[in-house]
This record gives C-alpha cells, sequence and structure tokens, in this order.
C-alpha cells in the first residue's frame, strides 16, 4: 500500500516537496544544508543519504546549470524523490540511485564529484535515545557508524573538492578527527537554538587535501524571543534569499 504524503512548499514556494505524513520529515537541517553549498553552474554534487530529495531539489533551485546524484538505501524514499524530480522539472539535472553508504562510493562505478555533502543519521547507538519509530529509523541512527559516511563523502569527492557536512555539535571532534586524513581546511559554522544558548548543530565544509588553518565562524542563530518564528537570517536563508557565506 502507497505511503501518505503531504506535499509542502520550500524557498518560499519554488520547490515542490512530497514527504511521507508519517516518518522523517525534512525541515530546518535539510534547509541550512542546502543553504551552505554555493555549487558553481558546471560542478556535480553528490549527497550521501538523499531521502525524499529535499536537499537536492532546493541546491538545484538555487544554483541552476549545476547537476547532482542523489544515494538513499530505503527504496520508498528514492521513488518519492523520483516523483519530487519529476514534479519539479528537473530530471534532466538530478539522478537518486537506491544504494547503501555502508557499501562505500566505489560499487556505484562514478567518476568522483567537485561536491560531497550529507545530513547522516545522528546516532550510532540505539541506547542512546528513545527507539524511534520504525519509518524514522533510518533517518536517526547510522548502522555502520559515523565513519561509513565520512569515509563515503572522502572518497566521492575529488582533490580539491568540497565536503559539506550537518551533524550535532557534540559530534564536531568525531567529524574533524574522521575526516582530516583526507581532508582540511576546515570551516565550522556553529548554529544556535537562540544567542544565549550553547550550538546544537554544526556545519562542516572541508576541502579534499586542503593545508588552510581551520576556521570557526560566527554562528548563526535560528530563533530569538521578538516572538517571530525565525531570526531574519534564518529566515532569509529558509526562503532562499540569502546563503551561508564561507568567507
Amino acid at each position: 500500500m502507497d505511503q501518505e504524503v503531504k506535499e509542502d512548499r520550500l524557498l518560499d514556494g519554488r520547490v515542490r516537496v512530497q514527504q511521507p505524513t508519517r516518518g522523517y520529515r525534512a525541515g530546518m537541517d535539510a534547509a541550512l544544508l542546502a543553504a551552505a553549498c554555493p555549487v558553481g553552474p558546471s560542478d556535480r554534487l553528490i549527497e550521501a543519504g538523499s531521502g525524499v530529495g529535499a536537499v537536492l531539489l532546493q541546491i538545484a533551485a538555487r544554483r541552476p546549470g549545476a547537476s547532482f546524484v542523489g544515494i538513499e538505501r530505503t527504496q520508498a524514499a528514492v521513488d518519492l524523490a523520483q516523483r519530487n524530480i519529476l514534479a519539479n522539472q528537473v530530471s534532466e539535472r538530478i539522478e537518486v540511485r537506491c544504494g547503501d553508504i555502508a557499501e562505500g562510493f566505489r560499487p556505484l562505478d562514478l567518476p568522483v564529484f567537485d561536491w560531497a555533502i550529507s545530513n547522516p543519521p545522528f546516532f550510532d547507538d540505539a541506547n542512546r535515545l528513545r527507539a524511534p519509530a520504525p519509518e524514522r529509523r533510518d533517518a536517526w541512527i547510522a548502522d555502520d557508524g559515523l565513519a561509513a559516511w565520512t569515509t563515503f563523502l572522502s572518497k566521492a569527492v575529488r582533490e580539491g573538492g568540497t565536503i559539506v557536512m550537518i551533524h550535532r555539535a557534540d559530534a564536531l571532534a568525531e567529524i574533524l578527527d574522521q575526516l582530516s586524513p583526507k581532508s582540511g581546511s576546515f570551516q565550522i559554522l556553529p548554529i544556535h537554538p537562540f544567542a544565549d544558548q550553547p550550538a546544537k548543530r554544526v556545519i562542516v565544509r572541508a576541502t579534499k587535501s586542503g593545508k588552510a588553518p581551520l576556521q570557526v565562524l560566527p554562528g548563526l542563530v535560528v530563533h530569538d524571543h521578538s516572538g517571530a518564528k525565525h531570526t531574519p537570517q534564518a529566515e532569509a536563508l529558509l526562503r532562499g534569499q540569502a546563503e551561508i557565506s564561507w568567507r
């Protein structure tokens, strides 16, 4: 039986995305990851764990001319992503394949990419949190650990290419440790729920074989106490009126 879905409008209505009414639904993290990828007009980008295509569709809308491949292990999500690609009329630029990140990049038989990005599952130990609903499990639990994701990204990108990840702030040391043997020129963007609270998320950008010193950028604050849903900066990113600057 087909899963029940609901259509959401992203980037101020420019992108239509059908998502399951039950299970993981792409939201703020996906929007911020898309805003963090200033892809060139002829660049090729691969996303590990692309779900229903929300990140790829938002980057494609922001960056005409670039081409994209998504890898997703859940067939139902792949099927929905393909419907979303057709609905947004970008099938000539976006392809989504069913595949398991844990099996690595080489079995895909693809040339390396200019960009490799991901919003990986946040946990690799199901005992660390209340058991997620079965339809959310793949989005929350990395069965093969974070290392499977960082290894995939490192193999998927060319020398001098760019890796971008969004993850829990408390996983930053692990991310840097796993990426550093192959990558450098790290830039870290902390994401704070409120200005007076610690960062809950980080976006990590790295260059394969990069040598520049690590940079920690001024943090992005998502909410304030004005009563608005988001800060003006976060709202502009969500609407596609701005993007994250790495300079």
